[in-house]
């Protein structure tokens, strides 16, 4: 292994000031000052919550896609308060949870929001971990609110997403687009009623308080996946005293608003395509050159769309697909065969990686729906269409595949009211918390993820240089890390670099 150079922040020369902790009492940052050590391993009450067995639903919900292993899992839900920003206090939610393990300590996974529910991504895990942690700790899986079986979301009407979905980057006239945008609010709004703010990271972190309160341990021991980790680094500025383990496999880049985040991410798409092309000339995969298969299969998809059940197969259908399917390691393999067999006629490859988005599949909602209106929550950015305009042009030209994508998604939110900034302190001190970025990331850009630990306190950097959306499974060096660190209490020198 090698070392990077990291950076870090000096110290704060601003006041101190009261943060959120415990029953919502104020913290004194000043008595947490100063490097802290690992948090020891606490016990949890075991029966605080109505746990029954669940494999029969969980393997309906897994689908034909179930984790590998025996593994028995245990599901409850938590009542929580809903929230919602005019309604302060008021209203309640259900969160679904999922338990697996026999473990003493609860380690708690939250996934992306418009990724997998977090109890089938806990379940995934547990298959994949090493079995030391299975039997140190207990995963405990949550669906974050608006998702999955926590109030999951499907309020945008099927033919509007479907809308969304097959519009044409390229196509310079975007007048349908924002059309399809404005639907899409107005449906959603009607929907939800006064809950749709509800549904915001900022409350996810309390959320995430009430389950720990639940169980009884004195900290919270999590994994964060990718912008699950923006929950997670919310929950350790509002309650830091109640920090335990904690590792972030990739996170959004805090420094940014919305346009430079869907900026690095066409960035980053462009290299993990690039590193999909190279993975493919390796294996010798059908492709015979990627990025210029793909650019014919637009063509042929601008003048003959595949027609689909939910949604049919256009140029901009058929990027997303491939942006979905670069996310995700094990799956270039199919992602190659899958653009093959567009070519010749064949969408089912692609509409396989756009089905887990568009549909309600094996009884989980569309994923599109809740990473829409938690995405708009989580942002005051609200871009007018000319600037989208230019955007979108300036970005086609400088990340030829995928910039106009991502340019285009700036009007989905334009719709949403914007929701009003939470004023919170930076940290000032933590426990040692790992950070796992992944070189070639198309959710959450290594360069954000990099910036992100820069702002936690006693952070350890650990690098992949490998490909797809997280880290942890995938890379066995950093994997390793983690074990030891959640396990062992050692914690990894910060800035160091994982082999792909």
């Amino acid at each position: 292994m090698s070392v990077l150079t990291a950076c870090s922040a000096g110290p704060s020369t601003r006041p101190v000031i009261a943060v959120k902790g415990e029953e919502n009492l104020p913290v004194d940052q000043s008595a947490l000052a100063g490097p802290q050590p690992v948090p020891p391993l606490g016990e949890y009450r075991t029966d605080s919550l109505g746990w029954s067995p669940c494999n029969e639903q969980m393997k309906d919900r897994f689908g034909t896609n179930a984790p590998q292993g025996d593994q028995k899992y245990e599901c409850a839900r938590m009542t929580v308060v809903l929230d919602p920003p005019g309604r302060p206090g008021r209203g309640t939610l259900g969160i679904a949870l999922l338990r697996v393990g026999t473990g003493k300590t609860p380690l708690v996974v939250v996934n992306d929001a418009g990724g997998e529910p977090g109890t089938i991504k806990a379940a995934r895990l547990a298959a994949a971990l090493p079995k030391e942690l299975l039997s140190t700790y207990t995963i405990i899986g949550v669906d974050r609110r608006g998702t999955g079986r926590s109030d999951g979301m499907g309020c945008v009407p099927p033919a509007t997403r479907a809308q969304l979905f097959e519009y044409d980057p390229a196509e310079p006239e975007q007048s349908n687009l924002v059309v399809a945008a404005g639907e899409a609010s107005q449906e959603c709004v009607l929907d939800l009623e006064g809950r749709l703010t509800a549904f915001d990271s900022w409350r996810a972190a309390a959320d995430l308080e009430r389950l720990r309160d639940y169980l009884g341990t004195e900290r919270l021991n999590a994994i964060a996946l990718g912008e699950g980790s923006r929950v997670v680094t919310l929950y350790a500025q509002r309650y830091p005293s109640r920090i335990g383990r904690i590792v972030l496999d990739g996170a959004p880049d805090p420094t940014l608003d919305q346009v430079g985040v869907l900026e690095s991410r066409a960035v980053a798409a462009e290299a993990t395509f690039d590193a999909f092309a190279v993975d493919c000339k390796t294996r010798a995969c059908a492709l015979a050159n990627p990025r210029a298969d793909v650019q014919a299969l637009l063509t042929q998809l601008r003048t003959n769309r595949i027609r689909g059940e939910y949604v049919d197969l256009t140029p901009g259908s058929a990027l997303n697909a491939i942006l979905a399917g670069l996310a995700d390691r094990a799956r270039w393999p199919a992602l190659a065969d899958a653009i093959v067999k567009a070519r010749a006629g064949d969408g089912s490859g692609l509409f396989m990686l756009l089905d887990p988005l568009v549909n309600d599949l094996d009884e989980n909602p569309p994923r599109f729906d809740a990473g829409l209106i938690i995405g708009c929550n989580d942002t005051a950015t609200r871009i007018p269409p000319d600037r989208v305009k230019a955007l979108t042009a300036d970005w086609q030209g400088k990340h030829a595949m995928f910039g106009a994508v991502f340019a285009r998604q700036l009007l989905h939110c334009n719709p949403f009211p914007p929701p009003k900034a939470e004023k919170l302190d930076p940290l000032k001190s933590a426990p040692p918390i790992v950070v796992l970025s992944t070189a070639n990331d198309v959710a959450t850009p290594s360069s954000g993820t990099e910036r992100a630990a820069q702002r936690l306190p006693g952070s350890a950097l650990i690098g992949w240089q490998g490909s797809g959306h997280g880290a942890l499974t995938l890379s066995s060096c950093a994997t390793t890390a983690v074990r030891e660190y959640l396990i062992d209490a050692k914690v990894p020198s910060n800035g160091t670099v994982c082999p792909p």
